[in-house]
């Protein structure tokens, strides 16, 4: 027993059980170390470097729906992530307050909802301008139907920063006054330069799906 006894007194101070053991680390210190790294790097880099230390996964899955508000929907690319918006069935979207951000390697979806009082030209019109996006302009504009039989206004443009393409919506079908009066959407499109052709099948199945709300 003697023996026994001179054998645990002797044990080093810093020895870790077996069981508390991962590649020869104390499991134990773990979390606290991650929290000093988390800190770290919010010092250092800020929370950007804090978010690209660390994998946020809210990946899009086969059936998933955005919500785009008073029952407007839209299909995401499954598989794209999504970074800022709310699916249906989740706490409910406002469409004049509505931000959405789908991201998949170089390219992201954004959709943004606001009111508006005018066609839908002319919203893209106002969205331009406040963006001074007017020089960078690369075509003529043109239109896009939804599945939903909604109208959209499409404009492409071109810039040191990539490929961009922009279209507005008036969130309703029907007579011009009904449709005026409606919620207005923007959908902006943006990738590296010469990269959109690799997502446009992606982007035209999300802009056909976008449907107008039960109200329209």
């Amino acid at each position: 027993m003697t023996v026994h006894g001179d054998h645990a007194a002797q044990t080093p101070a810093d020895w870790v059980p077996v069981e508390h053991r991962l590649f020869g680390l104390d499991r134990r210190t773990f979390a606290a170390g991650f929290t000093a790294l988390a800190i770290a790097l919010v010092l250092i880099y800020g929370f950007q470097g804090l978010n690209a230390a660390i994998p946020w996964h809210n990946e899009i899955k086969a059936g998933q729906v955005i919500d785009l508000g008073d029952g407007a929907t839209a299909v995401p690319p499954v598989g794209w992530q999504l970074e800022h918006g709310t699916l249906v069935g989740g706490a409910g979207a406002i469409p004049t307050a509505l931000q959405v951000l789908l991201a998949s390697g170089g390219a992201t979806i954004e959709a943004d909802g606001t009111t508006y009082d005018g066609p839908a030209a002319a919203f893209l019109d106002r969205v331009q301008k406040s963006e001074g996006a007017s020089a960078n302009v690369g075509g003529s504009r043109g239109s896009l139907t939804t599945a939903a039989g909604l109208v959209g206004v499409v404009q492409s443009s071109t810039g040191p920063g990539g490929d961009a393409i922009d279209v507005a919506f008036k969130m309703a079908v029907g007579p011009a006054d009904v449709v005026e009066s409606a919620p207005a959407l923007v959908v902006r499109i943006r990738t590296a330069a010469g990269q959109f052709e690799r997502y446009e099948d992606e982007v035209a199945a999300f802009l056909r799906s976008i449907k107008p709300g039960t109200a329209s």
